[in-house]
């Protein structure tokens, strides 16, 4: 195969794969459609063959017409038995795996010959909670890709931080093929609505039979317009009860599971501080891609906080936090952020004008009796001393850290 010439290189997912090359290990990158999984593939191709020139590199594309006959784990086995050269070292990387039908029973097999070292790609969250993970326990690690961080965004687009810059990522998100675009509305957005509709339609509504399809789009609406609150199934449904659609609170639940299965949302738990313990019901949706939200619901000034939290909610996965969302009695605290066994709290606010706003943000952290980093993101462009430990950050400062 040819590998592309011109590639943005994202060192940060790279530098996670470097350990594992050549271990007796599947590498699964998981992720939304588009975030640039393919290309990450491509860089771990270029880099093995730079240290191994006698590599077998055997690459299945499953959205490329090429490959379409591949449709069962059997074909998908005796496929790369047929590529495979017992001489020397075989990388076998499969794109999009999880559009074959048992695939995991093809990975176990290969597995057992040392001479193999395999690499694949999903869009579909199912692929590790369920088969990999039922069938390969322990023989595989997970590498969550995501769209291009704040940082990414500015090194591929050639811009620096500015708050013109943030405004187009938080306009336009961070999927990587938009350098190939202009960053306007009537020509990015026509591309960010047909990656939308495709996962959509091909990886929600195909994948899963859904027949309620309208049903589907509107619920997706719903949560584009309300990211960031506390909901729960039986909420959406009294809502949607009033705009005419009657929909059963488990097909809620079961819908929302799907579109997390596609990554285009993420679902936070709640988590009260005091008692220790996950709420069973109540928990907040971010998108994946903030220009995939933005299609979907629209870009509006009255949106700019919810926004802003997304977009903190996004950076703080891309860092590598376990991120929950907490409750203090009856007060909320945005982030609880939890990385090799540290914690950091986050509030998010838009504005820290009003003496009622800082009282409330502030106040909120400072019910947090312990000694962990407390922090507040904001739009403004203050980064000043702490109050009381408290540290402020603005919103480019933090991401750009």
């Amino acid at each position: 195969m040819i590998i592309p010439l011109e590639i943005k290189k994202r060192d940060r997912y790279i530098r996670q794969v470097l350990p594992f090359i050549r271990k007796p290990i599947i590498k699964a990158l998981t992720g939304q459609r588009r975030v640039g999984k393919s290309y990450l593939l491509f860089q771990i191709m270029e880099h093995i063959r730079q240290e191994d020139q006698s590599a077998n590199i055997i690459y299945i594309n499953k959205e490329d017409l090429e490959f379409d006959f591949i449709q069962s784990a059997k074909e998908l086995n005796d496929f790369i038995l047929s590529k495979i050269n017992s001489d020397v070292k075989n990388y076998i990387f499969i794109d999009e795996i999880q559009e074959i039908t048992e695939f995991e029973k093809a990975l176990r097999s290969l597995l057992l010959d040392q001479n193999n070292d395999i690499y694949v790609t999903g869009s579909n969250a199912k692929m590790l909670s369920g088969e990999l993970a039922t069938y390969l326990s322990g023989r595989f690690i997970e590498i969550k890709v995501y769209s291009l961080s704040y940082p990414e965004f500015l090194y591929f687009h050639n811009l620096v931080d500015s708050m013109e810059s943030y405004g187009l990522y938080a306009r336009f998100g961070g999927l990587p093929y938009l350098i190939n675009l202009n960053l306007t509305d009537d020509v990015a957005n026509e591309y960010l609505k047909s990656i939308t509709s495709t996962i959509v339609y091909r990886d929600v509504v195909s994948r899963y039979n859904l027949r309620n399809a309208d049903f589907l789009e509107k619920l997706l609406r719903f949560l584009a317009q309300n990211i960031g609150s506390i909901f729960s199934a039986k909420n959406i449904s009294d809502y949607l009860k009033s705009q005419h659609s009657t929909v059963s609170v488990n097909q809620i639940q079961t819908y929302v599971s799907y579109l997390a299965n596609a990554f285009i949302l993420h679902r936070v738990e709640r988590y009260d501080i005091i008692g220790k313990r996950l709420f069973s019901v109540g928990e907040k949706y971010y998108f994946e891609n903030m220009g995939i939200r933005n299609v979907i619901c629209g870009y509006k000034i009255t949106d700019r906080a919810k926004i802003l939290e997304n977009i903190v909610y996004n950076h703080l996965l891309y860092q590598g936090y376990t991120v929950k969302t907490g409750a203090l009695d009856t007060e909320e605290i945005d982030f609880i952020c939890e990385k090799d066994s540290e914690k950091m709290y986050v509030q998010v606010s838009l504005r820290l004008e009003s003496e009622k706003t800082i009282k409330r943000e502030i106040g909120n952290l400072l019910k947090i009796h312990d000694n962990y980093p407390k922090i507040i993101i904001t739009e403004d462009e203050f980064d000043g001393n702490t109050f009381e430990g408290i540290i402020y950050k603005s919103i480019r400062t933090f991401l750009m850290e």
